[in-house]
């Protein structure tokens, strides 16, 4: 007979979807099913197999041009994948392999959600209330559920849960660097303070704020103060023609795309989340995790990852902002400490692969395909 699986089917492996599927895979890490990770997208490669934690990976390897509409080969491609084996469910990230997994496959299908905005157009709605038998979803956040819970509101609420991104805590912990390596790395000098961002320089990342709370701060902060922002996009040169035009140019590091930059995240003497209406807010995960003080923006899912053990301000207020970074500036280290404990303790209890893993078992809509996996 053979073994049960999973079949795990994601968008793409780019940025930070090659560890949601690491996320999802390691859920089933010590009992009886075998997780088959399928990659819609995105070229086959060695890293990306050692790095996935699954039984199998199987690359489709489609251009992402290739595939709009409705993806009859894909469809194809993913039955012979699943053909004379013992596949128990699909998980699927992201619509269009959701959207590929009901059309072409008879399984029970969970779907996660990573973004806003999934069912507000009609032909999503009417493909959820199609498959609504055999179809569930999770967001990645409170948030992302609610908005979901509101583009199909006739559904019973535990059909769309919550399953919220993770990190694995101590692997996370242990690789990052010393604080004088981290900013040797980033070549930042030794006894400034640091404001830490990133992301993309996009306008959903909403960098302007924080370079506006920066400049209101500035004469108030220590000489020395510095923020550094980490990532590309097509914001670039508006963002610093601000930074110019804020007078804060010589203060702000715009240092482009870091590898591994969650290494370097002990470099800051603070992190700073300026996003408009972030669905997550992993890099908050990996701040706390390198025992860097958080501030975020009150919206999307950033609250439910700051919890208690960080500061929150409104959204687009950089006079509010302003105020958090001066606050922080003034933290001793002993407050520094206890911050990061607090945040430590947050993270295994809410943030961990394990607490995901109790979370995801004890999901009625898992339990209805899988029964009692991991006991009671």
């Amino acid at each position: 007979m053979s073994e049960p699986r999973i079949l795990q089917f994601c968008h793409c492996h780019y940025g930070p979807f090659l560890d949601v599927a690491r996320q999802y895979a390691v859920l089933f890490r010590d009992t009886p099913y075998k997780v088959t990770t399928v990659y819609l997208t995105d070229p086959p490669s060695e890293s990306v197999v050692e790095r996935s934690a699954s039984d199998e990976v199987v690359f489709f390897d489609y251009d992402g041009k290739d595939v709009r509409g409705l993806k009859v080969g894909a469809m194809r491609r993913l039955r012979e994948v699943i053909a004379g084996r013992d596949f128990r469910l699909i998980l699927a990230h992201r619509f269009k392999p959701i959207h590929i997994s009901c059309w072409g496959t008879q399984l029970p299908v969970i779907g996660v959600h990573h973004a806003f905005g999934d069912y507000e157009r009609l032909t999503h709605k009417l493909f959820a209330r199609w498959f609504g038998q055999r179809l569930g979803l999770l967001g990645v956040s409170d948030a992302i559920r609610d908005d979901i819970r509101k583009g199909v509101p006739a559904w019973p609420a535990d059909r769309i849960e919550t399953l919220h991104n993770r990190i694995d805590v101590d692997t996370v912990r242990a690789g990052v660097l010393p604080r004088e390596v981290a900013r040797d790395r980033l070549g930042l000098p030794q006894d400034a303070f640091v404001v830490g961002n990133v992301g993309r320089l996009h306008p959903d990342k909403d960098q302007a704020t924080l370079l506006r709370a920066f400049a209101r701060a500035r004469l108030a902060l220590p000489a020395d103060a510095l923020l550094v922002i980490l990532g590309k996009g097509r914001l670039e040169q508006q963002l610093k023609a601000l930074a110019v035009t804020l007078g804060i140019a010589e203060q702000v590091r715009f240092l482009g795309q870091v590898p591994d930059a969650w290494q370097a995240f002990s470099a800051f003497d603070v992190f700073a989340l300026s996003s408009d209406h972030e669905p997550f807010g992993m890099v908050l995960l990996e701040a706390m995790a390198a025992g860097v003080p958080v501030i975020a923006s009150d919206c999307g899912g950033a609250p439910e990852v700051v919890g208690g053990v960080g500061a929150l301000f409104p959204l687009r207020d950089d006079a509010a902002l302003a105020e958090q970074l001066l606050a922080h500036a003034g933290f001793t280290n002993e407050t520094r400490k206890a911050v990061a404990e607090r945040a430590l303790l947050h993270l295994h209890a809410h943030f961990s692969d394990e607490a995901a893993r109790r979370r995801f078992f004890a999901l009625p809509m898992v339990r209805a395909v899988l029964g009692d996996v991991i006991g009671s």
